[in-house]
């Protein structure tokens, strides 16, 4: 028995260490993005769903003996693979399509080890039904999600901050080979104990299986499906609510995660842990939760958001696990069983990965995922109701009946205070109205709390029906309540929103503000939730420099330090294309931007670039893999603008990268780099890069303009060689001193960078 625990154990681990490993290699040639990611995770998905339904397939048409033989052979090849390190030649080409790529670098280079792996836990649990008849498998279902957990959460605080890329891939591939041995010692034991003149029997199974049962109905396997896959397109659609506010980073992949997979051990090692009755009060108030930080999550500290979206998670996923266990089916349907559970989460990769980019203008696939678990959990409710009793879980205990009595009591409480909340909200919007239409509102909660109390006291315990019944019409109206709350939040749109669009890289909108004022009419550019430039329309404001890009910032101080004479100027991050406010005849402006839609967008619906005098030259697809196929382009300023927003490409600012902007660098060229953040502190990251390259660093750090309000503080770091730029008066003048209190970090390469190392405090 310690053997097939052991297998399943390791091999759990080592199936979601490869996850954010291989996300670590792929991250930096995609630009950063929280598509990679997503992408990365449908991979996985599906992939895990094709071992399932190997194992599926190899439980019901193979004797025990094949059965070891293939799955041994099948690890044998895949130790081929190693190390899973992929090599240059994956790097993406400009203009390529990066879904379809990261999918075929992901299944070169890790493909069948993973298929392997993905295997064990259906595959190797119905060894131990066969080796050990009358014992229960499903605990080992929770001990193979409590090794993946192990392995997530030992990423970002053990193996990410002190090993290297290549160091991480070369143990992975040493624990593969460890995991070959474990999985010899079981395949011994099933060697043993069957016959070779077996054979399999007439329904398909093996004769060393447990007694065939007859398949659950039409329902409970729809149920199957749709539950896990409610419970996957939360986890990916909260991850990427995250790296959208914050950074694409594997301690912001890993959390929701692990949550995810901690609700899977939990509901799955013993029913007591998931009674209805209670998770029904908490799905409640994780769902209010979730309504709550959508509308204000925008302001709350990362660790807020975190605590706030990560509760919620959980809670979702363990109704939806815990339902799931509830439906489980006698051991002989196992691997069906785990196959449709496999097929739910795959689905789920599926709709959030590569189904809503194309559907959605937006994040949507948050409020809908949220609205259907909370249907499918409604509808569960009922069909107990409908049979007369509650969940069998819960059936015949005293606890189990007075939870549903106190339910029929918080239920209504939790809605007439929401609706008691939405008079205030309205009363407070809506001055203009009658205050006599607020009070008859009031009255009518009221009345209707009161009738609700004296019913629930009059019944109280005697009559069970009529608490269920209540307790799901209540569900119900909340179910309708949440659909209108969420729906609300989806469809709202700031008046002067003009433009939206979705694609690979994030959400674009442009918003035209103040359109019955052309004097003050301006457009302005949003990447997520980050501003990304802005323009006046009046044409003489229409070439005055905006945001972060102002006369007085860094970079505006940094280009107005060249010598009077043609310029080449390189850019990294287009946006609207403020700086080419700075382009002069005879100069010429390269700019390196990944995502086309912005490239269209500053074309289309703003001037900077049509309106620059100097020569304007557009690289479409990721900055350093362009500079690292082009000639030296000996630039007097190379502005790197990739940093401000929600997703930060760390391997820009690497040893390496930094190697490749020196090569494009004039002689006395100046590094100008925006490491303004709201969530963290690049600061050490550029000092640590400035002592490496021997270069003068200096911060410029001006506030907000009062005056000018389209002028917004930025942090920008200078470098450069040239000793005169630093004792330059309007430069030193306005430089401010480097943090004492900065965090330590060491130097960071492309195998090795930490962002967690650098978050902000709360």
């Amino acid at each position: 028995m310690p053997a097939f625990a052991l297998t399943i154990f390791t091999g759990a681990f080592l199936l979601f260490q490869v996850q954010p490993l291989m996300g670590k290699f792929v991250l930096p040639w995609f630009g950063g993005s929280p598509g990679v990611w997503t992408t990365c995770m449908l991979f996985f998905q599906v992939l895990l769903l094709a071992g399932y339904a190997y194992a599926h397939w190899s439980a019901r048409t193979l004797r025990p003996r094949a059965q070891v033989v293939l799955h041994l052979s099948l690890v044998a090849v895949s130790l081929a693979f190693l190390p899973v390190i992929p090599g240059a030649q994956w790097k993406p080409a400009t203009g390529e399509e990066p879904v379809l790529r990261i999918l075929l670098l992901l299944a070169a280079n890790v493909g069948l080890p993973y298929l392997a792996l993905s295997a064990t836990g259906p595959l190797v649990q119905h060894w131990f039904g066969c080796a050990f008849a009358g014992k229960s498998p499903y605990r080992l279902y929770a001990l193979s999600n409590v090794g993946s957990l192990l392995a997530l959460l030992s990423y970002p605080f053990l193996f990410e901050p002190w090993l290297a890329r290549q160091t991480q891939g070369r143990l992975w591939s040493v624990g593969l080979v460890l995991y070959l041995a474990c999985l010899l010692a079981c395949a011994r034991r099933i060697w043993r104990i069957s016959q070779p003149s077996e054979g399999p029997s007439p329904a398909g199974e093996s004769t060393l299986t447990i007694s065939a049962s007859a398949p659950p109905g039409g329902f409970a396997t729809a149920l199957w499906l749709l539950l896990p896959a409610c419970a996957s397109a939360l986890l990916l659609a909260v991850t990427n609510k995250l790296c959208l506010d914050v950074a694409v980073f594997p301690f912001l992949w890993i959390v929701p995660l692990a949550l995810y997979l901690l609700s899977f051990i939990v509901a799955f090692d013993n029913p007591r842990w998931y009674a209805r009755g209670p998770f029904t009060l908490l799905f409640v108030l994780a769902l209010a939760g979730f309504c709550w930080a959508l509308y204000e999550a925008t302001n709350w500290t990362l660790w807020r958001q975190v605590g706030v979206f990560g509760a919620g998670l959980f809670i979702c996923c363990m109704v939806c696990h815990g339902e799931l266990y509830r439906l489980r089916p006698p051991a002989a349907q196992l691997t069906r069983y785990y196959l449709f559970i496999a097929a739910g989460g795959a689905l789920g990769g599926i709709f959030v990965g590569a189904l809503a980019p194309l559907l959605f203008s937006d994040y949507y696939e948050l409020h809908l995922s949220l609205f259907l678990s909370a249907l499918l959990f409604v509808v569960l409710f009922w069909r107990d109701a409908a049979r007369g009793g509650r969940p069998a879980a819960e059936a015949g205990t005293r606890t189990a009946s007075r939870f549903l009595d106190s339910l029929a009591l918080v239920l209504p409480i939790l809605g007439l205070a929401g609706l008691e909340l939405w008079i205030w909200n309205c009363e407070a919007l809506f001055a203009s109205f009658p205050r006599e239409v607020f009070h008859a509102l009031r009255f009518m909660t009221w009345s209707l709390f009161l009738l609700v109390l004296a019913g629930w006291f009059l019944r109280r315990g005697r009559n069970s029906s009529y608490a269920r019944y209540l307790t799901g019409t209540w569900l119900t109206l909340g179910l309708l309540a949440l659909g209108n709350v969420l729906g609300l939040q989806a469809l709202k749109r700031d008046a002067e929103v003009v433009y939206m669009a979705r694609n690979f890289y994030g959400v674009l909108t442009i918003l035209d503000h103040h359109r019955d004022k052309p004097e003050d009419r301006y457009l302005l550019l949003r990447h997520g939730r980050i501003t990304h430039g802005l323009q006046f329309t009046r044409p003489d404001f229409a070439k005055v420099p905006t945001t972060y890009y102002g006369p007085g910032s860094g970079v505006g101080l940094a280009i107005h330090s060249l010598p009077d004479r043609p310029r080449r100027l390189g850019l990294v991050g287009l946006g609207t294309g403020t700086l080419a406010t700075y382009g002069r005849p005879g100069d010429t402006l390269r700019i390196y931007e990944i995502n086309p839609e912005v490239i269209d967008l500053a074309w289309s619906r703003f001037t900077y670039l049509s309106n620059c005098p100097a020569k304007v030259e557009i690289v479409p697809g990721d900055a350093r893999l362009s500079l690292e196929r082009e000639a030296p382009q000996r630039f007097d300023l190379l502005a790197l603008d990739a940093f401000s927003s929600d997703s930060v490409p760390v391997h820009l600012l690497t040893r390496e990268a930094f190697a490749v902007y020196e090569r494009h660098l004039a002689t006395n060229g100046i590094l100008a780099i925006h490491i303004s953040n709201h969530y963290l502190d690049l600061e050490p990251v550029v000092l640590n890069l400035a002592r490496e390259f021997r270069r003068g660093l200096m911060l410029i750090d001006p506030e907000d303009d009062e005056e000018d309000w389209w002028i917004y503080g930025s942090t920008w770091a200078l470098m450069s060689r040239d000793r005169d730029f630093y004792n330059r008066p309007e430069i030193y003048s306005v430089a401010v001193p480097f943090r004492t209190n900065a965090p330590v970090v060491p130097l960071w390469t492309d195998d090795f960078a930490s962002l967690y190392q650098i978050l902000r405090a709360p």
